[in-house]
């Protein structure tokens, strides 16, 4: 066994998609409880929108560790979230701070579900994300 800077890369995209995956968990029952009135949208979305670049941040950041260890299957994978985010962000609404959350039109139904959908969707990216990673870190460890 032979530790290498992919099998550094996978243990560090596991630990840090651990944290997305929480990020995650978070938004989706921060829209639930706006769907269901429990919370104010102004208090919501003021905790909310510093989690945003930290998630792409972060994303971002263990990609390219990945580039840097040429795992380049794994790169693909997860080119479509990376792209999402960059157009996500790029056509936010117009805000004084960083985040992709307006408390104005944050309530609009069909706003609402799509964030609450986009929120389950990037769960389910980054739990099979965390399983596949896992798999190959043993594998490179293995391999090695």
């Amino acid at each position: 066994m032979a530790f290498t800077f992919a099998a550094f890369s996978y243990i560090a995209a596991l630990i840090l998609d651990a944290f997305l995956i929480f990020f995650a968990i978070f938004h989706v029952i921060a829209f639930d409880e706006l769907k269901t009135d429990y919370k104010n949208p102004i208090d919501q979305c003021n905790s909310l929108n510093p989690l945003v670049l930290p998630e792409y941040i972060i994303h971002l950041f263990f990609n390219l560790l990945f580039l840097f260890a040429g795992e380049w299957f794994t790169i693909i994978l997860n080119i479509p979230l990376i792209a999402y985010h960059v157009h996500r962000y790029l056509h936010r609404p117009v805000m004084s701070g960083p985040g992709l959350y307006d408390p104005t039109t944050i309530m609009n139904a069909d706003e609402l579900s799509r964030c609450q959908r986009e929120g389950w969707v990037k769960m389910g990216f980054y739990l099979l994300s965390f399983f596949y990673y896992l798999y190959s870190m043993i594998y490179v460890l293995v391999s090695a």
